[in-house]
């Protein structure tokens, strides 16, 4: 017996009384044409007033148009009791806010202790069958925000949201030093470094990455900083912070030193970095639009304990410029 998500569902309205249902599927509903061909090959798809149909037919006001997606399950994800936190979720989405440390999804290596192995434990738990779609992604040692798609359709509007620039992401960094100015725009192409490709670097030659950055709070040797991103490359805040001549606090792989390693500032900068475990780097904001409601919703990630503990040894250690 195949089993179906709840349907998503559309209602004809009279400005739309004749329409071809292709139309309203791909006009209306934004169904792409993968999903499209995925749905007319399911039994019960795409439903008409209770019935199915071919995309041929034209509608009527006050038709019902419904959408059945079946039900599906990451059989190569092993359930795991591994907690975390939910900042927002319903039938259609699940956001949660993701730990340091905690690596989003199995990778060569690390096929057990990841978010996904928890979250379908957790799904599983509820006797629930989802498939673990993130619809963007964060670096294991970064905290915060991260959206998760119940089904296709949400996944595609999400990720069609993002492509648009529709979805706003907002970080939270303290890093070393100041940059020279309280807000800016940080322009430069990304690619990896040539001798070491695990490594990003800017580069003429890299793909298009700009990222703004405003000053909240500055310290004699280290600042806080809101940045959010136009584009979404990877160690893109790192890399971009790190070509500033301010690299995050605790960040290993992008140390960056303006100065001799024996110098006074240099051992403020060692100090600094012994306060945490990791670079100091969380996703604090998220803002999308609901794919089946239309509502902009606004997704808020406290600041993590380590991040605050080091915003403490900054006030009561180092003056303030502000």
């Amino acid at each position: 017996m195949t089993l179906y998500y709840k349907p998503i569902e559309y209602i004809i309205s009279p400005e739309e009384d004749g329409l071809l249902l292709k139309t309203i599927l791909q006009k209306r509903m934004g169904v792409s044409r993968k999903l499209l061909s995925r749905l007319k090959l399911t039994e019960q798809g795409i439903m008409l007033n209770g019935e199915r149909v071919y995309i041929s037919v034209r509608v009527s006001t006050g038709d019902l148009i419904q959408l059945r997606m079946e039900q599906e399950v990451s059989e190569d994800i092993l359930p795991e009791p591994i907690p975390f936190d939910i900042l927002y979720e319903d039938e259609h989405l699940l956001v949660v806010n993701k730990a340091a440390g905690l690596i989003v999804h199995p990778t060569h290596g690390h096929y057990t202790g990841t978010l996904a192995n928890g979250i379908v434990h957790y799904w599983r738990e509820q006797g629930l069958a989802y498939r673990f779609r993130p619809v963007h992604r964060l670096d294991q040692e970064t905290s915060g925000a991260l959206a998760i798609a119940k089904n296709p359709y949400v996944h595609q509007h999400i990720s069609e949201q993002m492509i648009a620039g529709t979805v706003d992401k907002l970080y939270t960094a303290f890093v070393h030093g100041s940059p020279p100015h309280p807000t800016g725009m940080l322009d430069g192409p990304i690619d990896r470094d040539p001798e070491e490709p695990h490594r990003r670097i800017v580069t003429p030659t890299g793909y298009p990455a700009l990222t703004k950055y405003q000053v909240e709070q500055q310290w004699a040797a280290a600042s806080k900083v809101s940045l959010k991103l136009e584009s979404g490359r990877t160690h893109q805040i790192r890399v971009h912070m790190t070509h500033l001549g301010c690299s995050l606090i605790g960040d290993k792989m992008y140390k960056y030193r303006p100065m001799a390693a024996d110098s006074p500032e240099s051992l403020a900068f060692e100090v600094l970095d012994m306060r945490i475990e990791r670079h100091a780097l969380h996703a604090s904001k998220l803002v999308l639009d609901h794919p089946i409601t239309r509502e902009r919703l606004v997704f808020q990630a406290p600041l993590p304990e380590d991040m605050a503990s080091l915003e403490r040894y900054l006030n009561s250690n180092s003056n303030s410029k502000d």
